[in-house]
């Protein structure tokens, strides 16, 4: 994470553990590895070494948008699911769902982070909720204050992948809505 400018840059520490993400496609994020937004289109497994009697949040997000040199809408907010109890995702409460990577043409290689954070306890989230082909609620997010306002500390699990725009992100855009 340190090489591609993720630590100390967006997030403070690098995560001590790793976070297994798995498409259903078979494909993996594997520490920064390129993957296609048609390889990511669908929603991921994501599995790290969690407690049962733990409360969990999960995010995705991309700090490189519309560019990496010109990062005005970011964060991005792609999946952000909380309370979840172990590492049990159907347990917990979905703020956003899942929106795979959709780079627009021309805007080169954007990182794709994922992290997990232990939560003190359960929490009440009064976040607004982004549905899965809904842009609403998702641009000029700030990951930071999210976890400041939560008390969510340092990552504990993590992992990221980089995408570019492939002809899947304007079939993709047809159907997405602004609300």
């Amino acid at each position: 994470m340190e090489a591609d400018g993720i630590v100390p840059t967006i997030l403070p520490t690098a995560p001590h553990a790793h976070l297994h993400i798995t498409y259903p496609n078979g494909k993996k994020v594997h520490l920064g590895e390129e993957l296609t937004p048609s390889d990511v289109k669908d929603e991921p497994a994501a599995k790290w070494d969690s407690n049962p009697q733990k409360y969990y949040t999960l995010v995705m997000f991309d700090p490189d948008a519309p560019s990496r040199e010109n990062n005005t809408f970011a964060d991005v907010k792609h999946w952000l699911i909380g309370n979840i109890q172990g590492g049990d995702l159907s347990t917990g409460d979905v703020i956003a769902e899942y929106f795979g990577s959709g780079p627009p043409k021309g805007t080169g290689l954007h990182r794709y982070i994922f992290v997990v954070y232990e939560q003190k306890d359960k929490l009440t989230f009064d976040e607004p909720k982004s549905g899965k082909l809904s842009r609403a609620h998702r641009l000029k997010w700030s990951l930071k204050g999210f976890v400041e306002k939560y008390d969510l500390g340092d990552a504990l699990a993590g992992d990221y992948f980089k995408a570019q725009w492939d002809s899947y992100v304007d079939e993709r855009n047809k159907f997405v809505s602004k609300v």
